[in-house]
């Protein structure tokens, strides 16, 4: 999904209209640091967790290789398993956890900072919703393409020539 402001979700998961309006989403807000070779590939985030009474931010810098993770994390969901994605300790953690039911149960551990877990039954997604985020990943995939290579060690440049 994209906003106005520019915002677009990497991830969307959200119970249908008119049922319990759980929802859990991470929304790119934009790069990092634009412009600057270390940061110009990070990208700002939030986690969002929407399930009356709580409604939680997270803010989370994600790496390009938090994406591949992501990915990974799909493939696993995709084949009915559970995942977890951001597991490094530096930043929140999320849980996904299919259950028999077609229900999901999403959880959002924020260890580095608050210490606070928030769980969320999602309990009416669409069967589709494993592609859905995929397209999704696609989206912030073509709207933030990597443009910085690491050449050596801690050595950067950027992968095309001109710069905006």
């Amino acid at each position: 999904m994209e906003s106005t402001d520019g915002v677009i979700d990497l991830i969307h998961l959200a119970d249908t209209p008119g049922t319990s309006g759980h929802s859990v989403s991470v929304r790119v807000l934009g790069r990092f640091q634009p412009g600057i070779l270390t940061g110009h590939d990070l990208l700002d985030c939030e986690i969002v967790v929407v399930a009356e009474p709580v409604n939680a931010a997270f803010p989370v810098t994600l790496l390009p290789e938090d994406l591949e993770e992501w990915e990974d994390a799909l493939a696993a969901l995709g084949s009915g398993r559970s995942a977890v994605w951001l597991e490094s300790g530096r930043t929140p953690s999320v849980k996904f956890k299919p259950e028999e039911s077609g229900r999901l149960r999403v959880s959002v551990h924020d260890g580095p900072a608050s210490g606070v877990t928030v769980t969320v039954p999602l309990s009416a997604l669409s069967s589709a919703w494993v592609g859905e985020q995929r397209d999704l990943l696609t989206r912030v995939r073509e709207v933030y393409p990597r443009e910085v290579v690491e050449t050596s060690p801690d050595t950067y440049e950027w992968r095309r020539a001109a710069r905006p």
